[in-house]
C-alpha cells in the first residue's frame, strides 16, 4: 500500500453496504476520481468497515453488496485502503475477515488523514 501525497483524494466511508446508498455513492466517487487520474485513498470508518467483509449477501429488498465494486479498485489503481481499528473491534472483526488487504489505523492516525490529502469527501 502506498502512502498518501498532498495531491490525493481521501474518501471517507462511514456507512454499511445496506440500508442507504451512501457507501455505493462514495465508492462511485472514488472510481470516477481515479478514472480521471487522481490518486485515491479510502478510509473505512464505523459501519463502513462492514463493506469489506467476505461473502456479502444481498441486503433487504435485494440490495446488492459492494463486493463487485471493491474487487474493481485495483483496476483503478486504488490501493490505499485504510480501516479504523476500533471499528473492527466494535464489530468483533479482524483483518482476516476482510476481502482486501488494508492498513489499520488508530484514532490518532485517523485524525491526521484529512490534513494529508488535498481533497476529502465523506459518505
Amino acid at each position: 500500500m502506498t502512502e498518501p501525497t498532498p495531491s490525493d483524494l481521501l474518501v471517507i466511508l462511514c456507512h454499511g453496504p445496506h440500508g442507504t446508498n451512501w457507501l455505493r455513492e462514495g465508492l462511485d466517487a472514488a472510481l470516477v476520481a481515479a478514472a480521471f487520474g487522481r490518486r485515491v485513498s479510502l478510509l473505512f470508518m464505523g459501519e463502513g468497515v462492514t463493506a469489506l467483509l467476505r461473502g456479502q449477501q444481498a441486503g433487504p429488498l435485494d440490495q446488492k453488496g459492494t463486493s463487485a465494486t471493491l474487487e474493481m479498485l485495483e483496476m483503478y489503481d486504488i490501493e490505499t485502503l485504510l480501516v479504523e481499528e476500533a471499528a473492527l473491534e466494535r464489530f468483533g472483526l479482524t483483518e482476516a475477515d476482510l476481502m482486501l488487504p488494508v492498513r489499520l489505523l488508530s484514532a490518532e492516525a485517523i485524525s491526521s488523514q484529512p490534513g494529508a490529502h488535498r481533497l476529502v469527501l465523506t459518505f
